[in-house]
């Protein structure tokens, strides 16, 4: 069996606060092969930025990184010296951050800083990364991109300098590509755009993205997986298809039932999420999401492990063990199947 690309296992990340530990990340595992889009979604507070950061090694204290490892083409990403990230971040594995302005130096102009990667990175002349610079902000549907490589960051909207990120990070033709909210602060026409690229990047180059968004109609549009974070922890991990079409997690389903349908014309009621996530300073015993759960019952004071459903469809939920004896049940039968088959082949 070939390695993933990527995998995290057993992933915690915590931060020292005056009142204790706020434990953003409980133990999170999950991998990804090449040229997948990955979609991680959740609430505000559910852990996904703080994966992602962990993933790049950009946990600063008060921040540690409590336990677990992460493998980048089997190596862990957490032993490597800074001057071996150097070579790695923005080459290898590049992060898109939601702020654009954390990204960009507002007093160095914007070609500059883009053909200093690319430059630095990939060691073509600066008349060649200045090329390169061009044709990057054209794809990100920038206009004019030979004379804004001329302007500063504040000459640009807030969607513009978004897409010099996003021009950025796709430089170095990364394998992974981690894109943290990149079409929040976007119009529509230019989220279209981007989302389009991702779509490219998956079609036509080996590139893995996690797109790490609230926004579960983005991820129906680019992802072929899915995971469901909460409280810190996976809650469930699918295709698309099975997160959107076969759900079996109650907080998959309340997200999905808080989006409007299309078709809808504003009269459809939406029904919200009732509650508020859990405080992590002291997480709650068993399954976080119990205390807003309409389904919760006596035993989810203890934290359900993930129930395997089928292949790479995983649910943490109480609920889900039976469907999940029914699914191994199924499978040992196939087995059964096979051998007896196998045998009568040998016996004629």
């Amino acid at each position: 069996m070939t390695e993933p690309l990527l995998s995290v296992d057993d992933l915690k990340v915590s931060f020292r606060t005056r009142d204790g530990e706020n434990e953003a990340v409980r133990g999170v595992s999950f991998h990804m092969e090449e040229g997948e889009t990955l979609g991680i979604v959740g609430e505000s507070g559910s852990g996904k930025s703080v994966t992602a950061k962990s993933i790049m090694a950009l946990i600063q204290p008060p921040g540690r990184i409590a336990s677990g490892t992460v493998k980048y083409r089997g190596r862990n990403l957490l032993e490597l010296p800074e001057r071996e990230w150097r070579r790695i971040r923005g080459n290898r594995i590049a992060m898109i951050f939601q702020d654009p302005m954390t990204s960009l130096n507002p007093l160095r102009r914007i070609g500059d800083q883009i053909t200093e990667v690319i430059r630095r990175h990939r060691g073509l002349s600066k008349a060649e990364a200045a090329e390169e610079a061009v044709r990057l902000l054209a794809d990100v549907g920038i206009t004019n991109p030979r004379e804004r490589l001329r302007q500063y960051p504040h000459e640009f909207s807030g969607g513009m300098r978004q897409r010099v990120v996003i021009a950025m990070a796709l430089s170095c033709s990364p394998e992974l590509l981690i894109a943290d909210e990149p079409t929040t602060a976007l119009d529509v026409t230019i989220q279209a755009q981007i989302l389009e690229l991702f779509k490219d990047l998956r079609e036509n180059s080996r590139t893995a993205v996690a797109l790490i968004t609230h926004d579960l109609g983005v991820v129906a549009q680019v992802c072929t997986r899915v995971i469901v974070m909460y409280g810190g922890l996976i809650m469930e991990e699918g295709s698309v298809e099975d997160i959107f079409r076969r759900p079996q997690h109650p907080y998959t389903l309340g997200l999905l039932r808080s989006l409007p349908k299309r078709g809808a014309e504003g009269r459809e009621r939406l029904t919200p999420i009732e509650g508020s996530p859990p405080e992590l300073l002291n997480p709650p015993p068993g399954c976080p999401f119990r205390d807003r759960c309409p389904h919760a019952f006596a035993r989810c004071v203890e934290r359900p492990p993930a129930f395997e459903l089928g292949e790479g469809h995983r649910s943490a939920c109480w609920l889900a063990e039976e469907m999940a004896a029914g699914v191994q049940a199924k499978s040992g039968t196939a087995a059964t199947t096979d051998k007896e088959r196998a045998a009568d082949g040998n016996r004629e």
